[in-house]
């Protein structure tokens, strides 16, 4: 088994699925532990200035072996998986020589992976394919990218003969909360300009992200006994599903694709007496982005005027912006890495991300950082998948950014 498949296999073995709503970072103490092994595993590779921080964050440096003064390079991927679905006790297994048809993950259940609801498989006919036994997600978002970084460290630092400049590593724990950034040290950090190892399949490359937002929507009602409530009785869960009837049908992320933003509701609870909904919004259009949260006040302005002041109370809050105003200073980072595809057989695929990464707030941090891929598919789920050979394809590719980088 190759290196990167070899600590990606350890490191899923390793529960950090973050939590939602919580004031610490890390959001969950067992991110810790991975963080923790990490920083060991890059001191017996005998890497600089290997540390872990009070958050969680990891930080390490390849020093330079050539004197020729060159950027400072960092690579960034994040340890901890979505608290959408289970990252307790992952059963990885690698379909051998895949052959195109459908995939039994899971005898008990009888579950499959289904070829033609995922095409994406096809793609990878010959290779070998790790998917879950669909009791958990697989966690290649974002350990294959954490996995990838940790092969090219150990070939640069086993073959000092290979001239570049100083590479800087840093693991983050919550991005998948939205906070990976917030306590990542940039200027300790040291690195001019950064990637993301945190993208789908092989051959992406984005330097565009949405504007995101969260809105925390609170519908305050009145219960009374229904058998005596007429005219009394203000039911919070009809009101909170007028609030939601108001927003655009269309503009729901299951009806939406490439640059179009949307509302989405993630989660909603409630009785009659109160209701909660949680929305994200996203665009990347950022004056679209603006109008989509006034859109939002002006709902619950209006249900509080037919009904009466405070029943809906929203709270808006700005996650991330849109990362390209901040690397179209620094598209030669966007040029170095389609070049370094291409010389090693990827197809370039430059799409915009219909997510954000740790990258979009660390370039408005003034650390330029756009995303390269991982290799993984279906990512947050039970059908999630990344072929081995993707992975050590991106290996190549981190090493060959490094070699671009020391020519400049």
């Amino acid at each position: 088994m190759s290196q990167v498949l070899d600590n990606f296999l350890k490191y899923i073995s390793f529960d950090t699925q973050s939590k939602e709503d919580m004031e610490a970072v890390p959001s969950t103490e067992k991110q810790r532990v991975l963080a923790r092994e990490l920083a060991a595993q890059l001191q017996a590779m005998k890497a600089e200035h290997v540390m872990v921080d009070e958050h969680s964050y990891v930080y390490a440096t390849i020093p330079a072996t050539m004197e020729k003064p060159v950027p400072v390079l960092g690579f960034i991927a994040h340890m901890d998986t979505a608290p959408a679905y289970s990252g307790t006790g992952v059963k990885p297994q690698i379909v051998k020589n895949y052959d195109g048809s459908d995939i039994l993950m899971n005898k008990e259940t009888g579950l499959i992976m289904k070829a033609s609801d995922f095409p994406d498989l096809l793609k990878y006919k010959g290779q070998d394919i790790i998917t879950t036994d669909g009791t958990t997600l697989l966690g290649a978002d974002d350990k294959a990218g954490v996995a990838e970084i940790m092969a090219m460290a150990e070939y640069l630092l086993s073959h000092p003969e290979i001239p570049h400049g100083t590479i800087r590593i840093g693991f983050t724990p919550d991005e998948e909360v939205g906070r990976g950034a917030d306590f990542f040290d940039v200027k300790g950090f040291g690195a001019d300009v950064a990637y993301t190892v945190d993208g789908g399949g092989l051959g992406e490359l984005e330097y565009e992200n949405f504007n995101a937002a969260s809105a925390k929507v609170r519908v305050h009602g009145s219960s009374i006994h229904p058998g005596s409530s007429k005219g009394r009785m203000r039911n919070a869960l009809l009101m909170a599903m007028e609030f939601h009837n108001m927003l655009p049908a269309a503009e729901n992320p299951m009806y939406t694709e490439g640059y179009e933003g949307f509302f989405h509701l993630d989660s909603m609870s409630g009785t009659v007496e109160e209701a909660r909904m949680d929305y994200i919004i996203r665009d990347h259009n950022k004056e679209r982005f603006e109008e989509k949260k006034v859109f939002m006040e002006r709902v619950a302005e209006y249900l509080n005027s037919r009904y009466y002041a405070g029943t809906v109370e929203l709270t808006l809050k700005d996650s991330y912006y849109n990362m390209k105003e901040k690397i179209r200073p620094h598209m030669y980072l966007i040029d170095i890495a389609k070049t370094s595809m291409e010389e090693i057989g990827i197809e370039p695929l430059v799409t915009p991300i219909r997510g954000g990464t740790d990258g979009a707030r660390l370039s408005y941090e003034g650390l330029p950082c756009p995303n390269l891929c991982t290799g993984g598919y279906n990512y947050h789920g039970k059908f999630e998948f990344i072929p081995v050979q993707s992975m050590e394809k991106v290996v190549e590719l981190l090493l060959k950014i490094v070699e671009k980088f020391a020519e400049r």
